[in-house]
Formats: C-alpha cells, sequence, structure tokens
C-alpha cells in the first residue's frame, strides 16, 4: 500500500506540538501509567505522541510509520531535540512487524480511517502487547456526519458505505489529498474481539471550537472516539 501522507509530508501537523486536541489528550490520558514503560505509537507520523510519550517518563519508545517522508521529519525533530525514539518505516499491519518485541502501552491517534487492513493492525496489537499492557487509539467518531461542509466522515453512500473515500469540496485540503477509510462502529469493535482485544474504556469527547465542528443536524454530538483495549481475557 502506498503511503498516502507522502504528498503532505511537509506540512502536515506543522508548528510546535499540540496536546490540546480533546481525543489527543483523552488518549494519553488513557495510556497513563506511562513512566517507566514500554510503548509503540502506530501511525506515529511525524512523532507528536512518541515525543510526548517520553515527556511523560516511557522508558522507551518506537514510533512506526508508512510514510517516509514523515518519518524524515520526525528523525530530524528528534535530532534537534534528542528523546531518544527510535522511527522506523514499516506497515503496522505487517505480521512480521517487530518480531520478538512487547510493549506495555501501544497508541494510535487519529491513524486507523488511514489503514486499509484495520483487523491486521489490531491482530499485531494483540501480538505486541505485554500482560497487562493496554492499546489505545483516537478516531473522529464514525456515527455522526458533518453538515455545512464541516468535517463530514461519511462517504455519499452514507454511514454502511464502508471503502476508502476521497473528499470533495473546499472542506478539507487533507482528505481531499490522502482520503479516509470510512467504517461502522461495529465494524471497529468487532474488530477488536475477533483479535482478542478487551475494550476497557470508550470516550466521546466534543470539540473545544464550537465554530468548526458542528457535525450533526441532530444537535450536540461528539466529535472524537476514544478507545481503551488490554490483551486477551485470562480463563
Amino acid at each position: 500500500m502506498p503511503a498516502r501522507y507522502e504528498v503532505v509530508a511537509q506540512t502536515y501537523g506543522a508548528g510546535p506540538d499540540d496536546y490540546t486536541v480533546p481525543a489527543t489528550s483523552e488518549l494519553l490520558a488513557l495510556a497513563e501509567p506511562i513512566a517507566g514503560r514500554r510503548c509503540l505509537d502506530l501511525a506515529c507520523g511525524h512523532g507528536l505522541i512518541a515525543r510526548e510519550l517520553v515527556r511523560r517518563g516511557a522508558s522507551s519508545v518506537v514510533g512506526v510509520d508508512l510514510s517516509e517522508s514523515l518519518l524524515r521529519r520526525a528523525r530530524g525533530l528528534e535530532s534537534a531535540a534528542p528523546h531518544g525514539i527510535d522511527f522506523f518505516v514499516a506497515d503496522a499491519t505487517d505480521p512480521d512487524l517487530l518480531p520478538e518485541r512487547q510493549f506495555d502501552v501501544v497508541t494510535c491517534n487519529f491513524g486507523l480511517s488511514d489503514i486499509d487492513d484495520v483487523p491486521g493492525l489490531f491482530t499485531n496489537v494483540a501480538r505486541l502487547l505485554d500482560v497487562g499492557g493496554c492499546f489505545v487509539f483516537s478516531i473522529l467518531h464514525p456515527c455522526f456526519p458533518g453538515v455545512d461542509g464541516v468535517s463530514p466522515s461519511w462517504p455519499s453512500g452514507g454511514y454502511h458505505d464502508e471503502r476508502w473515500w476521497r473528499a470533495d469540496g473546499e472542506w478539507s485540503t487533507l482528505r481531499q489529498q490522502v482520503g479516509a477509510n470510512h467504517r461502522t462502529l461495529s465494524t471497529y469493535f468487532n474488530a477488536l474481539v475477533a483479535s482478542g482485544l478487551v475494550v476497557t474504556r470508550v470516550l466521546e469527547p466534543v470539540s473545544a471550537e464550537p465554530l468548526g465542528y458542528a457535525r450533526s443536524m441532530i444537535g450536540d454530538v461528539p466529535l472524537y472516539l476514544v478507545v481503551r483495549a488490554t490483551g486477551a481475557a485470562i480463563t
């Protein structure tokens, strides 16, 4: 699969690291405790979450992304202010990803809509998590489309039209360029169950910005979905 973010790598996530997006701050909160733990950030991009995991005291951090250009930026930032992060260009769904490695915390911040094989990703996470470890991911909430040209998350066929799609119009330059995979909520949770992961917490944060994210005509609905899961239950 080509790294779709190559086309936006030089401008994506420009500016200083920002952890004020509600889904990102909730993801980091659900990943706690982080101090002293081995962490893996999947679809790490330019290293936003990986750097914060180090700042929160992780004993080691590995970042994985398919985009060589995004990881070139991540490594450049790492060189300028070393954190000891290991960045790897790799497919997060590759069954041979990071053989013989185990992690206490695995994160994926807004990466699942850019990954075609989510069951493969969840299977990898279940394999890579050590006993007692946790997996936390954040996505735009798949249940609610946008209105008035603001942050829509559905293809034209509606909520059950599951597929990769590319946005049109002027509301989202990013999704015009890189597209997104739309999946139903049940698809995500059934894939988690099939992988052996056990959901322990689900959050639906709203946006802190009242202008940009009125996502439905039905009123106040969440913009984000943040999920925490652990390894297979002991039976």
